[in-house]
């Protein structure tokens, strides 16, 4: 069982360049798959032989492009908001995390309440719905709600499942931490979250046990 709050080391465990090269590398893994998945159906498409998969061919493109869309528009939020709008309101998120998780295993509820998110907050909300998620591999239910606490927006995350857990990578990110052994495109996204937190100057926690796991940001409102 691991259950800790984590504070700002006196000085970042990675420099302003190589977090831009390991986001954009994850940023390229992400979207190679639905690509991929575009260019083999123009090369369908493009083959005389393999008219009759006309139909396959366009369904896959259709639905790769989709996926490709949803895959820029959760980005755009999660790794740095940069879109004209300074605000986002809770349905804009929701369905920005929906799009890029539906058709897995798990099962998503939201929880937000009413009231809009700035950028920092919007940013943090969307990441840690993400990973809730996704400490869901085999199935489970995720569950995502938001409470304001005085001066305070508390973003709660719950992840509970047979199979519930954190790689190691993650819980390295999601404690601050630099990564010294993995892979570091498991621990970018959640060491992004932290570092979104702590700039906001807020926290994040995380407790992960048997079946279950939660991440609790508490930040500026």
């Amino acid at each position: 069982m691991t259950d800790a709050a984590f504070s700002a080391p006196s000085e970042l465990p990675v420099d302003g360049q190589e977090l831009a090269s390991l986001i954009a590398a994850k940023l390229c893994h992400d979207f190679i798959s639905p690509s991929g998945a575009i260019m083999s159906g123009l090369d369908l498409l493009n083959d005389p032989t393999a008219q009759d998969m006309r139909d396959d061919a366009m369904g896959l493109i259709a639905d790769s492009a989709k996926k490709m869309v949803a895959l820029v528009q959760f980005c755009r939020v999660a790794f740095g908001a940069a879109t004209t709008a300074e605000r986002f309101t809770g349905a804009e998120l929701t369905a920005l995390v929906d799009n890029v998780v539906s058709g897995g295993r798990a099962t998503l509820a939201w929880n937000l309440g009413e009231g809009d998110f700035g950028k920092p907050q919007a940013r943090a909300l969307v990441n840690l719905a993400y990973l809730t998620v996704g400490a869901l591999p085999m199935g489970g239910a995720a569950t995502v709600a938001v409470r304001r606490e005085g001066t305070q927006l508390v973003i709660e995350g719950v992840a509970e499942g047979a199979r519930a857990r954190l790689k190691a990578e993650a819980a390295t990110g999601l404690a601050g931490l630099r990564l010294t052994d993995g892979l570091a495109g498991q621990w970018i996204q959640p060491y992004w979250l932290w570092l979104t937190a702590d700039q906001a100057g807020g926290t994040l926690s995380v407790e992960a046990v048997e079946g279950r796991v939660a991440m609790t940001a508490r930040m500026p409102s």
